[in-house]
């Protein structure tokens, strides 16, 4: 399994696709996907695709979804190697399915999807591609003795998916390191039972973060090859940044994707340069970082992640003799990014394959969204 594209519900996916090349460097991929009452743009960099859906008209999908959530993700799509063996182990364990199997040509390749429902609004896209040689796309033999299809443009995106042979090669970013969702307080529990279940997702690290302001709690889940991370967070206060989320949000969903990058430091500058908002860190982050056993990095990169205002988090205990290699996380977080203080995006950069998520960082991370809520007045 892995992430196959992240489907984002907009108001005007024009503007947001200009939005995604301006600011984060994507390529706009120039085989829309679109019908009569739903506008679709697709952008991608390097393996990481994101779709972005607006309503034409009141009937769109797209619509009935903005008229219950502000703007965000929809769905997120895995690709898997059997379709109809994770849509049947879905069902077996009581998942509601959306869409049952569809089987059509896109360009090259032959695909099989489904959808099922997820936690709150949230949706899953499951994709099993096949790729087929041209001699057989034209003279139209059935693969697997299916009945073929040719997609629509007309079609409705509720299962949009595309020939990943179109897309160029751009590698601003690597891949989509993680994804989080955020669950109401006490549904923790049942939602990583729903992934378990469902998906086929195992249990990694949890974290119980408090601050003198609030608290949550969280559960790491990831797929059974690891390719797929998905954080679940729960409020553990009533005044907790998720819980904030949950209440303008209107439900739990996806509160942030972290986009992995092999030269941080370099991509945030020219990100600050087209003008993306960054959550600040206080300078007295970097003189605590200083005094942490086990820091490996040079006074020289030092300054340069901290003039970035980027976070970095490592193992303080690693055998001896490894601290010159010892693995390190960096991150660091945008504003949100639709006028609503729901979805924002990570970007992370993991050196000599450090794994996990820094519980530091994960603090920092917290404590600086609480600051924003001071800002905004709903945090005290």
């Amino acid at each position: 399994m892995k992430i196959d594209h992240v489907h984002f519900y907009v108001e005007d996916a024009k503007v947001w696709r200009d939005w995604f090349v301006h600011h984060l460097g994507f390529q706009p991929v120039a085989d829309r996907i679109s019908s009569f009452h739903t506008c679709t743009e697709v952008v991608k960099s390097g393996d990481v695709c994101f779709f972005l859906s607006s309503p034409l008209l009141p009937t769109s999908p797209v619509a009935e979804f903005l008229r219950q959530y502000p703007p965000g993700v929809a769905d997120v799509a895995f690709a898997v190697e059997d379709v109809e063996g994770a849509i049947a182990l879905a069902q077996m364990h009581g998942a509601t399915i959306l869409q049952s199997i569809q089987e059509r040509w896109i360009g090259t390749a032959f695909l099989k999807c489904g959808k099922i429902a997820a936690w709150g609004g949230l949706t899953h896209t499951l994709i099993e591609r096949s790729l087929v040689s041209s001699h057989t796309l034209r003279e139209g033999v059935p693969l697997r003795g299916s009945k073929l299809r040719v997609a629509s443009r007309g079609e409705a995106p509720t299962s949009l998916v595309f020939d990943k042979g179109q897309m160029t090669n751009d590698n601003t970013f690597t891949a989509i390191d993680h994804i989080v969702l955020n669950v109401a307080v006490g549904e923790l529990e049942s939602a990583v039972a729903w992934y378990e279940n469902i998906l086929n997702f195992q249990p990694q690290q949890a974290f119980k973060i408090k601050t003198n302001r609030s608290a949550l709690h969280s559960q790491v889940m990831v797929s059974r090859n690891g390719s797929v991370q998905l954080p679940i967070n729960e409020p553990a206060s009533r005044n907790s940044q998720i819980q904030e989320f949950l209440d303008v949000n209107r439900g739990p969903g996806i509160q942030h994707i972290a986009l992995r990058t092999t030269n941080l430091v370099s991509v945030i500058a020219k990100f600050r340069a087209s003008g993306l908002s960054l959550l600040s860190v206080p300078e007295t982050y970097y003189t605590q970082l200083k005094q942490r056993p086990g820091l490996t990095l040079s006074p020289l990169e030092l300054e340069a992640i901290a003039q970035q205002e980027i976070l970095v988090d490592w193992q303080e205990y690693t055998p001896v003799g490894a601290q010159q290699t010892a693995p390190l996380l960096l991150q660091i977080f945008t504003q949100p990014i639709f006028e609503q203080p729901t979805f924002f995006f990570e970007f992370i950069e993991r050196r000599l394959q450090a794994k996990g998520f820094g519980e530091g960082n994960f603090r920092a991370l917290f404590e600086a969204i609480e600051s924003e809520q001071i800002k905004r007045g709903t945090l005290q």
